[in-house]
């Protein structure tokens, strides 16, 4: 046995070449029968049954995490326990997915016998496509690989992760096909800090009593105040509300090298038209990266061409927008 770090280095870098070159020979197998496994789960009515034994049960409750938490509702059931009762939780217009290494594994054989009863399509994800479980289910995934990363050749290493990795690209394929958005990831998980970024809108943080406004015809000077008051920006509309440009500490340095008078400048001359807008129902962490990109702290948000409000970087910053 060695205690030598460069041998632990060593054989970790030997189980991630193992795992990567056994995911690519699953990806080179890829084919049709893909697709077809896609279009049979989005099809279904019901749910997603996930099942396997053992360290494939495990990668069975990942998957079904993974496809409730994008859009595909899925339960993991236990084999042994769906003959115990819990096949009560089974639906005429459910689908499964049994995740199997061999193929045989007998804890299997009556939650497939019954879904076969049932008449539940199975998608299998096995080792052995011509094993009992790949030639009965209704499509067959071959997760196999050459060898386990354990050197005993034992220990599910590599088939777990080519496993798990197939049930990824079928969770990942059906978000895709049900159009599956970032409001509804963020719909699904309220609790996290990608949820409430992703549940942040511009309207949620704007300031809209205090937003700092004044008409074309008033001056540079008037200005002033307002700018220093509101953190750098003054916006420019009419008087039906609309917004026709913003005034920035920038402007007000290209203002004031011009010299004597410069205060006098209406601010329909000196303002900055057009310019980078936020709307209210964007997404705050869509600004917040607009803004970094044009390097701007503040943006006026317009709804169709109405000011609305201003909205800050600092605001949405500590909001949580980014």
């Amino acid at each position: 046995m060695s205690g030598d770090p460069r041998e632990h280095v060593a054989r970790g870098r030997r189980v991630l070449a193992l795992e990567r070159e056994a995911l690519a020979e699953v990806e080179a197998r890829l084919d049709e029968r893909f697709a077809d496994a896609v279009a049979l789960i989005a099809a279904a009515r019901g749910r997603v049954i996930v099942s396997g034994v053992g360290k494939s049960g495990l990668i069975g409750r990942k998957i079904a995490a993974t496809m409730t938490s994008t859009g595909t509702p899925a339960t993991y059931l236990h084999p042994t326990e769906s003959v115990h009762g819990d096949l009560g939780i089974v639906g005429p217009g459910d689908v499964a997915i049994l995740l199997s290494k061999s193929g045989e594994t007998e804890e299997l054989a009556p939650l497939l016998n019954e879904l076969q009863r049932l008449a539940v399509p199975v998608v299998a994800i096995t080792g052995r496509p011509d094993s009992t479980l790949g030639r009965l289910a209704t499509v067959t995934l071959d997760a196999g690989v050459r060898e386990e990363a354990c050197p005993h050749d034992l220990a599910p290493t590599t088939s777990t992760t080519a496993a798990l990795a197939l049930g990824d690209a079928l969770a990942v394929a059906l978000l895709q096909h049900l159009g599956f958005r970032r409001e509804d990831f963020a719909r699904l998980h309220p609790g996290g800090s990608l949820g409430r970024k992703l549940l942040l809108r511009v309207r949620d943080v704007m300031e809209r009593e205090r937003a700092p406004v004044l008409g074309p015809g008033a001056t540079v000077r008037h200005a002033i105040v307002p700018l220093a008051e509101r953190r750098g920006i003054v916006c420019v509309g009419d008087k039906g509300g609309s917004l026709l440009g913003v005034f920035t500490a920038g402007d007000l340095t290209r203002v004031l090298e011009q010299g004597d008078g410069a205060l006098a400048t209406p601010l329909g001359e000196a303002m900055t038209r057009g310019g980078k807008r936020a709307a209210p129902d964007e997404l705050a962490s869509a600004v917040v990266g607009r803004m970094e990109r044009h390097g701007i702290v503040a943006m006026p948000v317009v709804d169709g061409e109405a000011l609305v409000g201003v909205v800050h970087l600092h605001d949405l910053l500590r909001a949580g927008a980014a």
